[in-house]
Order: C-alpha cells, then structure tokens, then sequence
C-alpha cells in the first residue's frame, strides 16, 4: 500500500497505485486510516464493493470521472490530518432536478442507489436514526459543490472564521469540500497543469456539440477563445486565492501553491501576448520581401 501520508499532494505516486491496484485500494486505506470502518461498523468487504460500485458508474470523462472523484477524497484527507481534525459523527438530469444541481444531484442519487445494494451497503450495520443524519450530510456536501453556491457558501464561512470552531462541523464542512473540490492548482505544477488540459478537453468537447447544435456557448468553454493562461488567471485571483486566503486564517499551508499559480500563468500569459504581437511583424516582413 502506498504511504499516502508521504504524497498527500503527489499525484503520480497516486496515480501509480491506481493504474496497478485500482484507486479503490487507496480509498479502503483512508476509510480505515481516518477510523470511518470502525466507526460505521463496515463489512471490510462491503466498503471494496461499494467502492468499486462507485467506481463503474463514472464515466470516461476527460476531467470529471473517477480520478477526480479520488483526488477530491485524497485531498480531503490531506486537509483532516493537516488541521488535525477529528471524526465524530456519523439534459434529462436538468428536468428531474428542475435545473438545481442537477449534476450534483444526480450524484446523490445514484450515490444511494448504490447504498441500496445489499452487498454495497457500507451502512447496514448503523441505526436508521443515525444513517437519515448521515444521508443528509452527505447530500449536503455533495451538494455544497455546485459553483453556483460558491459565493454563499465562502460569506457564511467568512462570518464564521474569527471565531472557528473546530468541534462544530457546521463551520467546516462546506468550505473544506469546496477546497478540495477545486484544490487542483494548490497542488505541484507538474502535477495541477495535467489536470487543467484534461477540463479543457472537456470544456472544448461540450462547447463544439453545442455549436453543432447551435446552442450558446459560454466563453469559458470556447476553444477559440480560451487558453490556459486566460483560463486559470482569473480563476485563481478570483475564486481560489479569496477562499484558500479565508481558510488560511485556520491553515496557512494552502496559498503560496496558489500564488505560485498565478504567477505561473501570468508568466504564460505574458508569452503568448508576445507571440501575438510577433506574428503580425514577421507576416509583415514576408510581404515586404515579396
């Protein structure tokens, strides 16, 4: 078993054991490392057949399939052992949802679909009482990962921080899973920059069907508009850094990865505007010579 503790922001040694093992062999680590297993009673059998449910019913997306899942999982873990905490308690999809999460949602749904199972239900041996209160923790940060929330979720985080505290998990629950859920760019460049190509992929793939269908398109998604310098500069200045700097009055670790980031594409940025005024000049000589 890789020694997560050694590479909580090493993606590739990460990567390794999932491509010779399978990521759920991590995962089963955490769920027992992090005393979920002793604490919810699981069948240790039960915890590796719900994982592998998960598993098989994401799909092959560039960015969101189940590598991201794990990297979400894993750096959740990372932040629990970083600020010490303690566990203590237990298109189709738009019209079901009437246009609320409905990814999200989805995700809740099938989430408990899953937990339905009898042979995946990690939960079988709890009371009713205590698995409702932790049905609804879970839908509630798998919910508080929408960005259409992120705005509220940071204000109420932010008029809670000057008087943390850490036993109170509504206090921490919602901004420690909207950290991880975009936590990419804290973690190495080598490591963050590969997964920043993979949500592109995914964004230019959306955004050519939608032209083809002539649907809009959001300029984020636009392959002709967008580069990863334009993509991630204002990303990070605007939704990362304002909220890893509101986590950082608890944890300080997270932001100088993120300020590094942004000088990293700014840097990029710079590059390419040069390149741009370049091509005009020689396209210009060309023609002189001519």
């Amino acid at each position: 078993m890789v020694e997560i503790e050694k590479c909580k922001n090493d993606l590739r040694k990460l990567r390794d054991e999932m491509n010779s093992k399978g990521g759920g062999s991590c995962l089963e680590y955490m769920y027992h490392d992090l005393g979920l297993v002793k604490e919810f009673n699981m069948n240790p059998i039960t915890l590796k057949r719900w994982l592998l449910g998960i598993q098989e019913n994401y799909r092959n997306n560039p960015f969101h399939n189940f590598r991201h899942c794990f990297c979400v999982s894993q750096m959740m873990y990372g932040m629990i052992h970083l600020c010490n905490l303690q566990i203590n308690a237990h298109t189709e999809l738009a019209v079901r949802y009437n246009d609320i999460s409905p990814l999200e949602n989805h995700h809740c749904a099938v989430a408990f679909q899953i937990i339905s199972m009898p042979e995946c239900n990690i939960f079988a041996n709890i009371e009713t009482e205590a698995f409702k209160h932790l049905r609804q923790a879970i839908i509630t940060l798998i919910l508080a990962t929408d960005m259409a929330r992120h705005g509220e979720i940071l204000d109420s985080f932010k008029q809670n921080v000057d008087n943390f505290d850490f036993t109170n998990d509504e206090h921490l629950k919602l901004v420690l899973i909207k950290c991880c859920d975009i936590s990419n760019e804290v973690r190495p460049t080598e490591v963050a920059e590969p997964w920043l190509d993979c949500l592109l992929e995914e964004y230019f793939m959306q955004s050519d069907r939608e032209k083809s269908e002539g649907l809009p398109v959001a300029p984020f998604m636009d392959r002709d508009k967008v580069t990863k310098p334009t993509a991630q500069i204002g990303f990070i200045k605007f939704v990362l850094i304002p909220m890893f700097e509101t986590v950082m009055k608890i944890e300080e670790i997270m932001v100088q990865p993120l300020r590094d980031s942004r000088d990293h594409y700014e840097e990029l940025k710079q590059i390419d505007d040069a390149m741009t005024e370049v091509k005009p000049f020689s396209s210009h000589l060309v023609d002189h010579k001519n």
